[in-house]
């Protein structure tokens, strides 16, 4: 109408959204008003939805709660994978869960009847000190149950070779860094867990009667610099996803946006990058965590090293206690027991599988789990165009 304003920009969901009929609910995970790395002019709205999880009424579209799980996200730190639904055993009896896993490492337990925390959620201090424009919230939410990794250090930058370590090493010093939650600057901050996240799309996966949770925590830094508008246009236009300059128009800043990489393109710090695990959802506790995948396709030398890469995209888990990830660097659909995390079978992709495997039955009445292996520019893993189809033993 006359004299109000049109909001061209607004918190979106990029993922999927998971469903309770019973309840009637929708359950949205939630990303920022965009740009990611700049929010002074984010309005009040935007800031209370954004990357979190919002509750909608099935009949009404009208919100039944909401829960912020980053304040003021300036690190893309939204909620990239469908919540997942399931019936958690407590201490105070058997209550409707959501759990959301996030970029930042925690995930979050819900009552998804109201919003309120199963597991307990504590604000910590973080980091201030936001570029002119803008401002940093003076805590952040931290789930009880959380993957998020030790603060990096000088001493963690790894490299194939003393070249690339000595650089890397100079490149941390040169950076801004106080630690997680460390804002984007003109300077250029490392973001720790980076971009991609501790857990991006597609979530966790549950085995809701052994009540256990089986995860592929990935952890690689990733570097955000801040670049004035009327310095973006001279560096020319954006190469990809996580290379050149996001021009971020009607912004003060564009932004520079990369892994925190050596000179052979593996990450500065040291190795593992990248593990499965699961978690006993009755208590919390860590069942067990290993590294996971190979920098077969990934270094100058296709060597399959075991030393543990980052998966992008999600799991799934059967009802005989198996689950499958396919998101890994090097390219490979893989079977693990979820008891112990043994790899019981791994399977040769012809391209990336940065997705989330699924199963079915076939007419044959048989076990299939597919795949759709298309790669992904970001993570510079080969592209292709394959779906895949693999048949389970009887």
């Amino acid at each position: 109408a006359e004299g109000e304003t049109y909001t061209r920009n607004s918190p979106n969901m990029w993922s999927m959204f998971a469903v309770d009929e019973d309840l009637g609910m929708l359950y949205l995970p939630m990303g920022n008003q965009t740009p990611d790395q700049y929010g002074g002019d984010r309005t009040e709205d935007s800031e209370r939805y954004a990357a979190g999880i919002t509750a909608l009424d099935i009949n009404t579209g009208k919100v039944r709660w909401y829960r912020p799980l980053t304040h003021h996200d300036l690190w893309d730190m939204d909620v990239g994978g469908q919540p997942t639904l399931m019936d958690l055993k407590t201490a105070d009896g058997v209550k409707p869960a959501l759990l959301a896993s996030t970029k930042q490492g925690s995930i979050y337990v819900l009552d998804r009847r109201t919003g309120e925390a199963i597991v307990p959620i504590n604000e910590i201090p973080a980091p201030g000190g936001a570029v002119e424009g803008d401002h940093t919230a003076p805590t952040q939410p931290r789930s009880d149950l959380n993957m998020i990794p030790p603060v990096l250090t000088e001493r963690d930058m790894w490299g194939v070779t003393p070249f690339d370590q000595m650089l890397c090493r100079i490149q941390f010093k040169s950076l801004r860094y106080d630690g997680m939650y460390t804002p984007p600057s003109l300077q250029g901050s490392i973001v720790y867990p980076g971009n991609f996240g501790v857990f991006d799309w597609g979530g966790i996966s549950v085995d809701p009667v052994r009540q256990i949770a089986f995860l592929n925590p990935s952890y690689m830094a990733f570097t955000s610099k801040l670049v004035p508008q009327a310095d973006v246009a001279a560096m020319g236009p954006r190469k990809g996803e996580t290379s050149g300059v996001q021009p971020n128009k009607g912004s003060p800043y564009g932004v520079i946006l990369e892994p925190l990489l050596s000179p052979l393109g593996l990450p500065c710090q040291a190795p593992a990058w990248g593990y499965v695990a699961a978690v006993d959802l009755t208590n919390n506790n860590l069942i067990w965590k290993h590294k996971n995948g190979t920098v077969r396709d990934s270094s100058p030398v296709p060597i399959p090293l075991s030393m543990g890469v980052p998966s992008l995209g999600g799991t799934f888990t059967t009802a005989g206690g198996v689950a499958f990830l396919s998101g890994t660097l090097d390219q490979y659909l893989r079977a693990y027991d979820v008891s112990n995390g043994k790899l019981l079978w791994e399977g040769r992709l012809p391209a990336g599988g940065q997705t989330t495997p699924m199963t079915y039955t076939g007419k044959d009445g048989t076990q299939y789990v597919l795949v759709m292996a298309g790669g992904h520019g970001g993570l510079g893993t080969k592209k292709g165009d394959y779906v895949m189809a693999f048949k389970l033993a009887e």
